[in-house]
């Protein structure tokens, strides 16, 4: 959006080290009791449980560690072209159809993510990043579009992150 003749300037969001630092230390817990309950393998069910946790959190650890090893690159960046994400990718304005909060149950607490609604959602996999579209079938199940960006890794609540998008975009859909 341009102001008094001056384009507004991006709004970035680095990583959110502390969280990601958590994140792939409780990866690497999960991974460790994995390989414990494979080793001990007193019942069918430890083994698994530590057959299925020790790939998929191992996977988890690949992922967080690659990020981090990425920290000079912002999470997210607000221009008024659009939004661009690490994961993601970038998203011109005239594609995103609106934006929504969305939480997710996990066990005892719930995770908040940032959803893009977007105009076509098929153009936007033709393209998007591979992780993305083979995840895209699994957050279909969920209920969640191909364009979710987690809250976990920014530093900032994701109200605040509308207030800026609202800024970059003041058209810009909020669904409830």
């Amino acid at each position: 959006m341009i102001r008094n003749g001056d384009p507004l300037p991006p709004t970035v969001y680095p990583l959110a080290k502390g969280r990601v630092w958590a994140m792939l230390a409780g990866s690497l817990v999960f991974v460790a009791l994995g390989i414990v309950f494979l080793v001990v393998h007193s019942t069918v069910a430890m083994m698994v449980a530590g057959g299925l946790s020790v790939p998929f959190f191992g996977l988890c650890a690949v992922f967080i560690i690659q990020r981090l090893l990425h920290q000079g690159r912002p999470e997210l960046v607000l221009d008024d072209a659009g939004v661009d994400h690490a994961r993601l990718g970038r998203f011109g304005w005239d594609e995103i159809a609106a934006v929504r909060i969305r939480e997710q149950p996990v066990g005892k607490t719930s995770q908040l993510f940032l959803e893009l609604v977007l105009h076509d959602p098929d153009a936007y996999l033709a393209r998007a990043p591979k992780l993305v579209r083979s995840t895209a079938s699994m957050n279909a199940r969920l209920g969640f579009g191909p364009a979710s960006v987690s809250t976990n890794t920014l530093p900032v609540p994701p109200e605040e992150v509308l207030d800026a998008m609202r800024r970059h975009c003041p058209g810009l859909a909020i669904q409830q």
